[in-house]
């Protein structure tokens, strides 16, 4: 592996309508890891929920995971708290990020939290742009993803559905969707 001091950290986005954003990313999460990276997981959206991924990452030293969000925040009862723990997890994330103690930091679905108006695109471009440490490479996932935030990324990719099993009622299969 390349040292700190000759990798160039990438910005990854995925995004869009499709399913395997989180999926894809976490894809590169245990690559990472596989290579002997450090990794963290910090999930903006899923709270407790467990998921196979959370589960398989307990097996890596170099993961650590932080799932905590409010759960799927479009039933919230209470939009007030999900602003005030969205922004508690954006602090979170930006603390973790220049902690220096992580290669890959996967910022999952934080995307969302910029389309509910809790975190702004350009707040997240603005810290991206200006204190992400040149060897750190950070993923962020999520469906509209802002503006300033795919023009500060390396990379993004847009997830396009064209067929979904749900849409026939197929509900989520343990193992395929968590």
């Amino acid at each position: 592996m390349k040292t700190r001091d000759r990798r160039r950290g990438l910005v990854l986005v995925n995004t869009g309508e499709g399913k395997g954003k989180s999926s894809s990313a976490l894809g590169m999460v245990f690559r990472a890891a596989g290579w002997g990276l450090k990794v963290c997981v910090i999930q903006f959206i899923k709270g407790q929920w467990q998921t196979g991924e959370q589960k398989a990452a307990t097996r890596f030293e170099n993961i650590e995971w932080h799932a905590l969000g409010d759960g799927f925040t479009w039933d919230t009862l209470n939009p007030e708290q999900d602003l005030l723990t969205s922004r508690e997890i954006w602090e979170f994330s930006k603390q973790k990020i220049l902690s220096e103690a992580f290669d890959v930091v996967l910022l999952d679905e934080i995307n969302y939290c910029c389309g509910y108006n809790w975190i702004s695109g350009a707040e997240i471009a603005d810290f991206i742009s200006n204190y992400k440490p040149s060897w750190l490479h950070l993923i962020l996932t999520g469906r509209n993803a802002p503006a300033e935030v795919i023009a500060a990324a390396d990379t993004v990719t847009e997830m396009t559905k064209i067929k979904h099993a749900f849409d026939q009622g197929v509900m989520a299969e343990q193992g395929i969707e968590y």
